[in-house]
């Protein structure tokens, strides 16, 4: 996942030097050893091993949890369920052979333009 920036933004709590970006590649690099693995023993596997559908449906049932936490202002909640969101998103972008850089590059494209703008360009 990395792109060579070096501007990467400490945690809050980082006392170890350690970046955002080193957190998400390590989830990114546990994910993708976790395929094949035992169901029994990996949440990942288990995720996995239910098929597209049900991880798709439980990153909307995150997404929504997101939502509400939101909606209530529950900071502490709200901060847990976006965990759980980027998580169970990024075991669908494993399934899917996806890797998080092409989702990083989009951004980057769309990076300093109209949101209104760019959603009016969309092919779809």
């Amino acid at each position: 996942m990395a792109d060579g920036r070096t501007d990467t933004i400490k945690t809050k709590n980082d006392t170890a030097g350690q970046t955002d970006q080193d957190v998400l590649d390590r989830l990114v690099t546990t994910i993708r050893s976790r395929k094949g693995a035992d169901p029994s023993s990996s949440y990942v596997a288990k995720l996995l091993g239910k098929g597209r559908l049900k991880m798709a449906q439980k990153v909307g049932e995150e997404a929504v949890e997101v939502a509400i936490a939101a909606v209530a202002q529950d900071k502490d909640a709200l901060i847990d369920e976006s965990a759980d969101l980027l998580f169970h998103l990024m075991v669908l972008w494993a399934d899917a052979g996806l890797d998080p850089a092409e989702v990083m590059a989009t951004l980057g494209r769309r990076e300093g333009r109209s949101g209104i703008d760019e959603k009016k360009n969309r092919k779809n």
